[in-house]
């Protein structure tokens, strides 16, 4: 079913890593959000995030399995563990079954650089990266970002769309929307008033969203 699964990389490719509260505000936290495709609800993804002084360690697992009728068309598992050193990348490795095809990711700061290994080869970036980390708004004010799932840094265009408003545990909330997009993504993030990220929706290449709202 190739169809099915292009249907679905849009959205997943890039919600997979996570932009940030400002770093006096943290502390150990953790969004658990429940994933829909449209009105149907197709799996989970949580993160964790542990702070110890400058240090931040951030835990990523990501489960979703899509049905039609009885069949099971899609499955996909990611799972990463992202060391920060403040909005710097320290290490990243990750493991990812997008429907049977396999990826894995390593990087690692090195100096003035960060190597990133894939099962493709390996190349040497920037010496302070920012993967998708939704959790972090600091990702907001970035022109390029690493993908935890393949390793690709990709080059993205981040809009501040204006104040908004959206359901959150069932509580219409005031929010700031942003838009972040690319030459293949099209990702709409919301965050609350004091800079917390509170949801977001994927647009999948057949128009169809992925959605990510809070438990």
């Amino acid at each position: 079913m190739d169809w099915v699964r292009n249907k679905f990389r849009l959205g997943l490719l890039v919600v997979l890593s996570i932009a940030a509260v400002p770093q006096t505000a943290l502390a150990n936290r953790s969004w658990d959000f429940r994933v829909f495709l449209g009105d149907k609800e197709i799996g989970s993804h949580r993160f964790e995030l542990l702070e110890q002084g400058n240090q931040r360690q951030l835990t990523s697992e990501a489960h979703m399995k899509v049905k039609l009728l009885f069949v099971t068309a899609y499955t996909y598992d990611h799972h990463d563990v992202e060391q920060w050193n403040g909005d710097c990348l320290s290490t990243l490795a990750s493991s990812t079954d997008d429907n049977g095809k396999k990826h894995r990711v390593s990087a690692q700061r090195q100096g003035s650089a960060t190597v990133v290994q894939t099962l493709q080869g390996s190349q040497r970036l920037g010496e302070c990266l920012l993967t998708f980390a939704y959790w972090n708004p600091a990702m907001l004010q970035q022109t390029q970002l690493l993908n935890s799932q393949d390793g690709e840094y990709v080059g993205v265009k981040i809009k501040d769309a204006g104040a908004d408003s959206i359901v959150v545990r069932g509580v219409n909330t005031p929010a700031r929307r942003y838009e972040l997009r690319s030459d293949k993504l099209s990702i709409d993030l919301w965050y609350s008033e004091r800079q917390e990220w509170l949801a977001l929706e994927s647009k999948t290449e057949r128009g169809q969203k992925l959605i990510y709202r809070l438990r």
